[in-house]
């Protein structure tokens, strides 16, 4: 059985509030994306900012309506991380054994793994508020990282950090780390677990099966409907 990797509730919320979602940069066309005089942290702050003023004003979101959360994040966010870069980090030696259809296979379950671990954890998002570190970037870098800290009333601060490439689309997230765990490094033990034991197919279908279950798991507000 694949290592299930898991973080304390409020930290998935946190996450989703201050960066894997809400950093990963505005919903850019290739051709705007170009425009990529726009600082990393200029970018992470405004799309924080937006992403947060939907959820406080969508009502369907905040029931539970787990098919737009989904959107929101497909539209707002996913679009703008490097998921080629994220995946072969995340399945780390094992990718140079992938054939093409492997690998492409293998992208396309772990953005959508993303999209259901995490997107449900936005509907219950109440009052953090995202405090944006100091950003400094030497002229012509290629490779930041960026820090914010989400505060929650109640609990410690949890700092996130995100590592941003410059591409030729602009910058794009290809890892991010919460309270100094790496999401990719995270990944990349369970992945490597689960290759030695069934295969780089085998950890296809595990991922796909994963996907479909969270898939057909009722949301809050259907539940809420139910009872």
């Amino acid at each position: 059985m694949m290592k299930t990797i898991t973080f304390p509730k409020q930290n998935f919320v946190s996450w989703l509030m201050s960066g894997l979602l809400a950093c990963a940069l505005l919903m850019l066309t290739p051709g705007q994306a170009r425009a990529a005089d726009v600082a990393p942290d200029v970018l992470v702050k405004t799309t924080t900012q937006e992403v947060i003023s939907i959820l406080k004003k969508d009502k369907e979101i905040q029931s539970g309506n787990l098919q737009k959360v989904y959107a929101l994040v497909d539209a707002k966010v996913l679009p703008n991380f490097d998921f080629n870069h994220m995946t072969m980090l995340s399945v780390g030696k094992y990718w140079q054994r992938a054939t093409p259809a492997q690998r492409q296979a293998l992208i396309q379950e772990f953005r959508t793994l993303l999209v259901r671990t995490y997107a449900s954890s936005l509907t219950e998002f109440t009052n953090q508020t995202i405090e944006f570190k100091p950003f400094n970037m030497a002229a012509g870098a290629t490779d930041v990282t960026v820090q914010t800290q989400v505060k929650q009333p109640g609990g410690q601060p949890i700092p996130i950090d995100y590592s941003m490439e410059k591409t030729a689309f602009g910058w794009k997230v290809y890892d991010v780390a919460i309270d100094g765990v790496s999401l990719v490094t995270n990944y990349r033990g369970s992945f490597a677990t689960e290759i030695r034991q069934s295969g780089i197919d085998g950890l296809i279908r595990t991922l796909a099966n994963r996907n479909k279950q969270s898939s057909a798991a009722p949301s809050k507000a259907a539940t809420h409907k139910a009872s």
